[in-house]
């Protein structure tokens, strides 16, 4: 078994526990920890006396199972170019002032930052 498919597994198995667990231990949140989110882990555990955590764990799992293989084997955000980060805020930013100054409609404001948003996912 590829390691990218334990680790899938692993964090299925590991929401389901948390959706699941009877206890009054909160143990949802893991697969976020386990997935190197730990702000999102905390506040699952934060918010355990809830039923909140255990809802969106079993979603979690759910949609754990339904994602592309690709996507849990490393981070997305780690293949982008500072210089590229940095260049859209600027382009954004200069976009949202014409749209306040009212030069651009919301409509055309909202297509261009798409446009600028799918740029930077594809890396053209």
């Amino acid at each position: 078994m590829s390691s990218a498919l334990r680790r899938r597994y692993t964090a299925i198995a590991l929401a389901w526990l948390g959706a699941l667990s009877p206890g009054p231990i909160p143990l949802s949140g893991l697969h976020k920890f386990y997935l190197g989110q730990p702000l999102w882990g905390g506040i699952y555990l934060l918010l355990g006396w809830t039923q909140m955590p255990r809802v969106a764990c079993a979603i979690e799992g759910l949609w754990l199972l339904t994602r592309p293989l690709e996507s849990l084997e490393g981070n997305a955000t780690s293949s982008l170019d500072p210089a590229q980060v940095s260049a859209l805020g600027t382009a954004l930013r200069e976009l949202d002032s014409l749209r306040q100054e009212g030069l651009i409609s919301e409509a055309e404001f909202e297509q261009k930052r798409r446009h600028f948003l799918d740029q930077l996912g594809t890396g053209a």
